[in-house]
Formats: C-alpha cells, structure tokens, sequence
C-alpha cells in the first residue's frame, strides 16, 4: 500500500492551533506543497480508510487554502473568494476537482456521515477542525470524536424547559445522510423525529438517553458563514 507522507499538512495544523487564522497567510506554499504531494497519489491504490483519510485532507487543505485567502483580501467570508469550493483544487488521478467534487464525488460516496463533522469550510458555524490529519489506521476513531466534539461544542443542544433540541444547519442540509447512509449522497429531506433519533446517539449519553425518552421538537441553528475557522 502507497505510504502517505501528512507532514506538510500537520504542520500547518500545528500553527492555525497556536496562531490562528492569520497563520494562512504564511502557509499557503506549505499547503500548496501538501496538495501537490496528494496528486502524485493514485486513491484507488490506498484501502477504503486511508482512501477516505486522502480524501478528506484534501479537501480540509483546500478549505483552509481558500479561508487564508478570504483573510489577505479581507473577504470576510470564504464565500466571496471567487471559485472558492468550485473552481479546480486539485489533480487526482488525471482528473480535475474542485472542494465540491471532492466533498460531493469522492467523501460522501463512502457512505459515512461523520464526515459532516470532521469537514470544514473556513466559516464560523463549520465543525472545529482537527489538530492532525486523518489516517486510515485511526479513521473510525477520529470520526467519531470529530462528530461528537461537533455536537457538544455548538452543533447540538438540548433545552429541557421547553423539550426541544437544537441542531446545526448542517444536520438539515445533510439530514438524509444521517438517516439513509446508504443512498449517499442524497440531499433529500429527512425525516426530522428520524433525524434527531439518529443524532442523538453522538451526544452525550445523558442527554441522548432523554432525546429518545421524550423526543423533543427540533429546532435548526441559523449558520453564520462568517470567517471564522478553529482548531482543537
């Protein structure tokens, strides 16, 4: 199996942690250099973890890319940074992508939806990021502690005065994937009593334990696109 060499990218997550976003600026050759040693990788040749590893450092590079350009012209918002998830990141393979194709083409077809909390887009509502990068040998761990910082550091919370939950945008956005695992990617609506039940398991097992008791109304957090990624 090909050996992946993550340094270039674990030092960059290793500067945003202590010097935030500002840090960008300084390691967009790094993160460039990064995404340069990924297109000499052929995906196909890598087992499913570390393929969907590959994938998401890939597109979480790119992310963090396109932040650092929103902050040197002062954007705001990476959504202003012209081709920001559609324009052509990378070269896998011979093939074009951009973060959508990736996030969209590549992550989601592995049919896992925590990556929903281990994928970041440079905003402020967006899952905390990872201070290392995915690895194939700890993918399922690093899934499920991402997805479960996510929920307990602002993606989920349960009001007990008045018996609801309260949601990420990402959870409406990506709810079929939560749901329905197998027919990713489906942007369907889900079901939301279905989609809280399912949810649920990722939050602490007190409050999981009253979401299935008392099957509180959902409520979705508006999302601030604002430029404001994180580490922990």
């Amino acid at each position: 199996m090909t050996a992946i060499d993550h340094s270039d990218l674990a030092r960059v997550l290793d500067t945003f942690a202590s010097s935030g976003t500002p840090s960008l600026s300084d390691s967009a050759d790094t993160l460039e250099r990064y995404r340069d040693s990924m297109e000499a990788i052929d995906p196909d040749d890598l087992n499913a973890p570390e393929a969907l590893a590959f994938w998401m450092n890939l597109y979480n590079a790119g992310a963090l890319r396109a932040a650092g350009l929103a902050f040197d012209e002062d954007m705001g918002s990476v959504l202003r940074v012209p081709g920001a998830f559609s324009a052509p990141w990378a070269t896998v393979a011979g093939k074009d992508m951009s973060l959508d194709d990736i996030e969209h083409g590549k992550i989601r077809r592995f049919g896992d939806p925590r990556i929903h909390g281990a994928l970041v887009c440079g905003s402020a509502s967006c899952p905390t990021l990872r201070g290392e990068p995915f690895t194939g040998e700890f993918l399922n761990h690093q899934l499920d502690d991402q997805l479960r910082f996510f929920v307990s550091h602002g993606g989920g919370s349960v009001n007990r005065s008045d018996n609801t939950v309260w949601l990420s945008s990402v959870f409406k956005w990506y709810g079929r994937d939560f749901t329905s695992p197998h027919t990713m990617p489906n942007l369907a609506p889900a079901n939301t009593d279905r989609l809280r039940d399912t949810v649920a398991y990722w939050f602490s097992p007190d409050d999981a334990a009253y979401i299935w008791a008392n099957q509180p109304e959902v409520v979705f957090m508006p999302y601030d696109w604002g430029l404001g990624c994180s580490v922990a």
